[in-house]
């Protein structure tokens, strides 16, 4: 069903560029059809806020749900910000003071970029938590990405993430571990997930402090795990909302750090990504690049052109599923009055009535 443009959001016209359904908000106030309204709380760095805003709207958007979805983007004072992103989010964002009157339906929060060994003295922490605070009470469900899912473990059950020593980067196969749940209702039992991180925390962390594992990798690890009560916090460890280019822009911007001395290494391809071609062209590009670093000359231009369409996206369908079947009991579950009452009469213990 169609997101509903309501701030004028840049991102609502990109999305109406490739073809999905956007609703201008005057239209919107005539069509007899339910309004659910989801926040996204967008913590990553101003190069990826608003291809992150992207790929959260087109998951929702995408949804076959009989709803208008009214998103309402908003981030954190305490996160450092460039002129250019403090202009886009002075413009388009909302306050989270002002959406704690409102209320809303549901919740995403995105991940980060840490610069931090402890995730509690990273400047968004104290913000990220009076957030998690209201949404424990107010909100139905809050789905958490990555970085974010760590925090908010960390604060709610004291579960700390693990150092891997290296960075976990690439396309992982993952399996189902609780299929019954409806979250991942109708899902292939085997599919694909994107990760990029250098932390972890595992199923035996996550089951002691009785949260439910849902899918998981053999060589990546846990992917999506639910709160005690199986829904009223979702947690993703990979990152199913990212575009087929995502991981090359995060190599090329690795690659950089390289040919500029910010990273003493060359950096190695995301595993289970890049096709035998691909690693062909970037390897010819790693000569040329090597040359123009030696003897000072113009940095050749990456060839990203080349590259786009020979990417794959083996994520994409499940990820829109899984999103479609979260905001399914958002919609059951809530009524337009957007406040937790309406969960009288439902235990709050296991509010999808699992057995």
């Amino acid at each position: 069903m169609p997101l509903v443009d309501h701030s004028g959001l840049p991102t609502f016209q990109r999305l109406l560029a490739e073809g999905q359904d956007i609703l201008r908000e005057d239209y919107a106030q005539h069509q007899d059809i339910r309004e659910l309204h989801i926040g996204l709380l967008n913590m990553m760095p101003d190069a990826a806020l608003m291809a992150t805003e992207r790929q959260f709207f087109r998951l929702v958007g995408m949804s076959n749900q009989i709803a208008q979805f009214h998103m309402h983007v908003f981030t954190l004072d305490s996160l450092p910000r460039g002129e250019a992103a403090q202009a886009h989010i002075a413009q388009y964002y909302e306050k989270f003071a002002d959406l704690k009157q409102k209320g809303l339906d549901a919740l995403i929060i995105t991940g980060a970029n840490p610069v931090h060994a402890q995730l509690e003295d990273e400047p968004f922490w104290p913000g990220l938590m009076e957030v998690v605070e209201w949404a424990q009470e107010n909100v139905t469900s809050t789905l958490c990405s990555c970085l974010a899912s760590h925090a908010i473990v960390q604060h709610l059950y004291g579960i700390r993430r693990c150092p891997l020593g290296f960075k976990r980067w690439g396309v992982y196969k993952h399996a189902l571990t609780m299929p019954e749940h409806p979250l991942v209702s109708n899902l292939n039992t085997h599919f694909d997930v994107p990760h990029s991180r250098f932390n972890q925390i595992d199923r035996e962390q996550l089951e002691e402090k009785g949260l439910r594992v849902l899918a998981e990798s053999h060589k990546a690890g846990v992917h999506l795990a639910v709160s005690p009560d199986l829904f009223r916090f979702v947690f993703f460890q990979g990152h199913p909302e990212y575009d087929g280019i995502s991981l090359m822009k995060e190599f090329r911007r690795e690659v950089n750090a390289w040919y500029l001395g910010r990273r003493p290494d060359y950096p190695p391809f995301p595993q289970n990504y890049f096709r035998p071609q691909v690693k062909a062209i970037l390897n010819e590009y790693r000569l040329r690049l090597a040359y123009a670093r030696v003897h000072g000359t113009e940095i050749p231009e990456f060839p990203e052109s080349s590259l786009i369409s020979l990417l794959p996206n083996t994520w994409r369908d499940t990820a829109k599923s899984m999103v479609s079947n979260w905001i399914g009991k958002v919609y059951q579950l809530t009524n337009n009055e957007r406040h937790l009452p309406f969960m009288d009469g439902i235990d709050p213990n296991n509010p999808l009535g699992l057995r």
